[in-house]
């Protein structure tokens, strides 16, 4: 028996030895994986009896359930001289109580339940959203909906937040970054309603009965898409759903206003906003892509490899290689329902000015003139597909991705397909979105900062027109 152990050990040592030379002898640069696979988790979707689409993912993990409605409305339906409506009627969805409870008893009543309820209209989204705990669900539920279809737009909390508006607009020249922002976006956007921004006169004009309006307008069942993720049973979740909102009927038809797409042009723009700071804000663009742009996948990764990551041209030479600057990027915001636009942005110290708007502008040009390296293609490509996958982290992000999907009008297979799109991205591919769509000769330019400091005058870049900040 002794004799029988004895050997039984040396087999094992004789084992162990083997499998630790192996592994000692395995070099980290030579050694290959199975590629990883993931496959993007999909929602069930339901129809109401009203035909209000829903997404629905269960999560048993917490007992936790979110709820979020997209409406198809937001600032770019603000009529003219009342800018700041739909700003203003998002938040007062939830800010001026329902019909059956009034500000005060609403915020009390969410409270004590630990849940929450947020509402908000942005340029062409609106949401309104809660989160509640399993327990507490069908209440949370009813104020939900009251808040979605019945709000009261109490007048006391209204004036309120018309002040808090008129506060936020003394104050909207503070920051000079804010400053560049939204002057750039204004030059770019001239016309449109997407370059339109709230001014002390239009919030004055905006009445409460303007707030009434405008959600009967846009608020409305036959529009909007649910989604529901969390600790919920799917059964007793669509009983209520159909209760509250599935029995809710629009009030006549359909009549959203027809806003034309921002006329793609290409003139170029120096602007200048005297501010007396230490360093100036530079912003530079003009109109971009769409959603349905056949060099949507070529300009993804063109974006991170011209000024959308650590390692990006940008970033290497302005930041790292220069020291002109600790901000510095670009960046394509793809237009879902309207034509987006490329930006470039940074700060710098005044004395910096002119040579970082020279070496952005010839940055930027070179993606035009020569194609990108095997290494930037690869890099860029990589780090898109392997982050890819974090846009499904919860229940709530999947059923949000797949309804903003429907939303916006995309291919039922846009994400599905996305990472061999991006695969498959070419330098010749990149080369030619960048010729299309870059016009570095075009750009509206923005400095924000005081001119005498500069390191030469603005007028070396072409004739500036001087901004008045209110």
């Amino acid at each position: 028996m002794i004799i029988r152990h004895i050997f039984l050990l040396l087999l094992t040592l004789c084992w162990s030895t083997q499998v630790l030379a192996a592994q000692t002898s395995a070099n980290p640069r030579t050694m290959t994986f199975a590629p990883l696979e993931f496959r993007i988790p999909k929602a069930e979707r339901v129809l109401l009896q009203n035909g209000t689409p829903v997404y629905l993912m269960e999560d048993k993990e917490l007992p936790i359930v979110s709820v979020s409605a997209l409406i198809p409305t937001g600032s770019v339906y603000d009529p003219a001289g009342k800018s700041g409506l739909a700003s203003l009627t998002g938040a007062q969805m939830r800010d001026g109580g329902t019909r059956s409870l009034a500000p005060t008893a609403l915020d009390d009543e969410l409270e004590f339940m630990a849940s929450s309820v947020e509402s908000s209209f942005s340029k062409d989204l609106g949401m309104v959203s809660c989160s509640s705990l399993t327990r507490n669900l069908e209440r949370t539920l009813q104020l939900f909906s009251e808040v979605l279809l019945y709000p009261a737009f109490d007048i006391k909390r209204f004036n309120i937040s018309k002040q808090q508006a008129f506060e936020l607009l003394r104050r909207q020249n503070d920051d000079p970054k804010e400053v560049g922002d939204r002057e750039l976006t204004r030059a770019i956007y001239a016309g449109h309603p997407l370059g339109r921004f709230p001014d002390r006169a239009s919030v004055e004009a905006i009445t409460r009965d303007d707030l009434l309006s405008f959600h009967r307008r846009f608020v409305r069942p036959d529009t909007m898409i649910l989604t529901v993720s969390g600790d919920f049973d799917r059964n007793s979740i669509l009983k209520s759903l159909n209760s509250l909102i599935g029995s809710a009927k629009p009030e006549g038809k359909l009549d959203l206003p027809d806003i034309p797409d921002p006329k793609l042009q290409f003139v170029p723009e120096l602007l200048y906003a005297p501010k007396k700071i230490n360093q100036s804000v530079i912003r530079m663009g003009h109109l971009g892509i769409k959603k349905d742009d056949p060099d949507l996948y070529a300009i993804r990764v063109l974006d991170f490899i011209l000024g959308g990551s650590f390692t990006s041209r940008l970033t290497m030479e302005i930041r790292t290689n220069q020291g002109l600057a600790y901000n510095v990027g670009s960046s394509f915001e793809v237009g879902r329902r309207f034509t987006g636009l490329f930006t470039a942005e940074t700060e710098t110290r005044s004395e910096a000015t002119a040579r970082t708007i020279r070496l952005m502008s010839s940055i930027i040009n070179g993606v035009r003139t020569a194609p990108v390296t095997e290494q930037e293609l690869k890099m860029a490509k990589d780090s898109i597909i392997n982050s890819f996958l974090f846009g499904f982290t919860t229940p709530a992000s999947v059923v949000l991705q797949q309804a903003r999907l429907e939303f916006y009008g995309y291919e039922t297979d846009f994400l599905d397909r996305y990472r061999e799109r991006i695969a498959a991205v070419t330098r010749e591919d990149i080369l030619r979105a960048a010729r299309k769509h870059l016009h570095p000769d075009a750009f509206k330019l923005v400095v924000v900062g005081e001119q005498k400091e500069f390191d030469k005058p603005l007028s070396t870049f072409g004739k500036a027109i001087t901004l008045e900040l209110k």
